[in-house]
């Protein structure tokens, strides 16, 4: 292995240990588990593409229907035409939601060191530990125990020295896996890699990287920093450093949530004013409930709606103070920001509405209306 230089050194800080939890067909894990009869069904969670004209993306799939080449991200029709004896769930958010709140819990038995991705994985800086084990392999089979007993739902994990192992190393053996990437072994793991694993590197720049001939790690390994930051820019100077095991990113505990959100898409479209109210109505309620339970509030409430010719518009109303977490409160302002936005493309329909709180801060941070002076009773007199 050559050409290795870089303008700058490249530090490899080797002394964490960090798991990567990755919930194995989540959702469709979940339906399974409230339906037993679907563990032999090929299962697609998604609108059933019958009863929406052929809208829709498939969310996740079963064991059973990725036997068939179903995937997550998938449009539903072509899941339906790969699989034709496929059961379509619509998905239930708000048990996802329930039952991810319920395994978050179990992670703060190990560490309050988590750093949640989306509702089925999440990263754990386990360096130092609640249970005081030092062995990171047994704590995660420990974990894994955990979470299939209060669950009875498997999760796949990677545990390494950094974040970008440690989810590689969590995809390696699915279902139900645990593999340890350790540092004297990194290299050779990084290096057989298919180039497509590495994080950010996409559909669109993975064409880009086969006519450079860089299929593997090894292939990536072998271009110069420059070459890598010509063709790709940023990613180039990251990936350069990632494929000789470099990642110091933290496990981001600490991190403030900038916005929150809920939206959803609709198939058929919304075609009524009526329509758009009572679903604002549910995603205001939606808001609220997650605010508070994150003990936020904020000063700006954004609308964004997508009609069915895929126009999009945002609009946001921003008060001086804090608004009150009242569900009432977000739909009304919701359906103001609606009114003043609506226009012509609404005859396609509405495929899409959403509801963010953003410019957000702890409950306990609250409003204060300061005095000018600093005793407006002497000011006064």
């Amino acid at each position: 292995m050559t050409k290795t230089t870089s303008a700058i050194p490249i530090n490899v800080e080797t002394g964490r240990k960090i798991i990567h939890v990755d919930m194995d067909a989540f959702y469709a894990s979940i339906e399974e588990r409230e339906h037993p009869a679907y563990r032999t069904q090929p299962l697609v969670i998604a609108h059933d593409p019958r009863q929406t004209g052929g809208r829709g993306v498939v969310t996740t799939a079963n064991y059973v229907a990725r036997q068939y080449g179903v995937h997550s991200a998938m449009p539903a029709q072509k899941a339906l035409e790969l699989c034709p004896k496929a059961v379509f769930k619509t998905p239930d958010f708000p048990l996802y939601r329930q039952v991810s709140a319920q395994i978050h819990e179990i992670f703060h038995e190990y560490t309050d060191k988590i750093e949640p991705i989306a509702f089925d994985e999440a990263y754990l800086d386990i360096t130092e530990n609640k249970p005081k084990m030092h062995s990171a392999v047994q704590l995660a089979h420990q974990l894994q125990q955990e979470i299939w007993q209060k669950t009875h739902l498997t999760c796949s994990t990677g545990i390494s020295y950094n974040k970008f192992i440690a989810k590689l190393a969590s995809d390696y053996r699915k279902p139900a896996g645990v593999t340890i990437v350790l540092p004297q072994d990194a290299e050779a793991f990084l290096l057989r890699e298919p180039i497509e694993k590495f994080r950010g590197v996409g559909k669109k720049t993975v064409p880009k990287m086969h006519d450079l001939g860089i299929l593997t790690g090894q292939d990536l390994y072998d271009q110069t920093e420059l070459d890598l930051i010509k063709h790709f820019g940023k990613l180039g100077y990251i990936l350069y450093r990632r494929v000789r095991g470099s990642d110091d990113r933290p496990v981001e505990y600490l991190r403030e949530r900038k916005s929150i959100g809920k939206e959803r898409t609709f198939g058929p479209f919304l075609q009524t004013r009526e329509d758009v109210q009572a679903h604002l109505k549910q995603l205001a309620q939606m808001v609220s409930e997650t605010m508070q339970d994150h003990q936020r509030h904020g000063k700006t409430l954004v609308l964004k709606l997508r009609y069915g010719d895929f126009v999009t518009i945002t609009k946001r109303r921003t008060l001086t103070e804090f608004l009150p977490n009242d569900a009432g409160l977000f739909e009304q302002y919701a359906e103001e920001l609606f009114e003043d936005v609506v226009d012509q493309h609404f005859d396609s329909g509405i495929r899409l509405l959403g509801i963010t709180m953003t410019g957000l801060a702890p409950l306990a941070f609250e409003n204060l209306t300061l005095p000018l002076y600093p005793n407006e009773d002497l000011a006064a007199n």
